[in-house]
């Protein structure tokens, strides 16, 4: 690990990433198909307290991030 490296958590299991990597690319390196399903809106991030992340966030040190299903939304849960 160099010190352009940043060590985040996602899903309970620690990876290293380049500094400047987004919350996406943490989860891309550990769990692709996650990653896929982030960007086509079947999933989603929140951080360790559950709040709801953007896939885009950058990265920090000890960063712990979720991937949880994405509910339906009310307009598709009554078509």
């Amino acid at each position: 690990m160099s010190n352009a490296d940043v060590r985040v958590f996602v899903n309970e299991r620690g990876v290293t990433v380049p500094s400047g990597s987004s919350a996406l690319d943490a989860v891309r390196v550990l769990f692709p198909d996650d990653a896929e399903g982030i960007e086509a809106g079947r999933l989603r991030l929140t951080d360790s307290r559950g709040l709801p992340t953007p896939a885009e966030t950058p990265v920090n040190g000890g960063a712990i991030f979720r991937v949880v299903t994405a509910r339906e939304r009310l307009e598709d849960a009554t078509t």
